[in-house]
């Protein structure tokens, strides 16, 4: 069964039992990591994936809250002997900046690294990503202080969609591209640096179609309370709403 796990689920600030936001999706033959922080290889092995399994990274914008272990996530695959080509996306301002940033770590020199290869996409709705046997995977552009793109999940195992708005204000574009989703997963950070609140994320849910809504990207409990951001969600969305957690996971349910 193919499934989601929230390997962080903090906003900019983590806090213990809180890492940053960033997720994988696993499946039957690959699995694919959405955003890169914290220390990768070890959640992934914390969420019991073997990182030798991933296949892909998708980036969906270049802050440091999602993009801190890309270079460890490299270089750690790497030290553990990681032979097979892995594959990073994302577009041109977050994959121009990734590369610098390797670069920067004289990554060229590391003696018999296995291939990595960069794929630019897009910034148009609905622009393929990936596309394998279980996932098609589709990204839109979303309205953050940089360019930032949500995704579009669809599971070939069954008809099951899971779209991920990434950090952006309430917008036409995360509504089309969540649309009829059978889970939206949906940043709840507040009002300030071009974020949405719970209620919007809510709203967001409501005009997609969504059935299910998960809150992600959310301050600590010490700067919010976490039953009045449920509530305030619960207001504006007349499904099942979720606070994510971390580890916490979410599967892909077959016809």
């Amino acid at each position: 069964m193919a499934k989601l796990i929230f390997l962080g689920t903090a906003n900019a600030v983590a806090y213990p039992g809180h890492e940053n936001t960033f997720l994988v999706l696993q499946g039957e033959e690959s699995s694919i990591l959405v955003d890169c922080s914290s220390r990768p290889v070890m959640r992934l092995k914390d969420a019991g994936i073997d990182h030798n399994d991933l296949s892909d990274l998708i980036i969906t914008h270049f802050h440091p809250d999602h993009v801190s272990g890309l270079a460890t996530l490299i270089m750690d695959m790497w030290i553990l002997g990681r032979e097979k080509e892995f594959h990073i996306h994302g577009c041109e301002h977050a994959i121009s900046r990734a590369i610098k940033m390797m670069d920067l770590f004289g990554w060229q020199d590391w003696t018999d690294i296995y291939p990595v290869h960069f794929h630019t996409l897009p910034l148009d709705e609905l622009a393929p990503v990936l596309d394998n046997r279980e996932f098609k995977i589709l990204s839109s552009p979303v309205q953050h202080m940089i360019p930032t793109i949500g995704i579009r999940i669809e599971y070939r195992g069954g008809e099951f969609v899971v779209a991920y708005s990434s950090d952006t204000l309430p917008i036409p574009e995360t509504v089309r591209l969540a649309a009829d989703a059978d889970v939206l997963i949906h940043e709840a950070t507040g009002t300030t640096f071009h974020h949405s609140t719970a209620s919007q994320a809510g709203e967001i849910a409501s005009l997609a179609g969504a059935k299910v809504l998960y809150l992600i990207h959310y301050p600590p409990e010490e700067k919010i309370s976490l039953d009045s951001t449920l509530s305030e969600a619960k207001k504006t969305f007349p499904g099942n709403v979720y606070l994510a957690e971390d580890f916490m996971e979410v599967e892909f349910k077959g016809e």
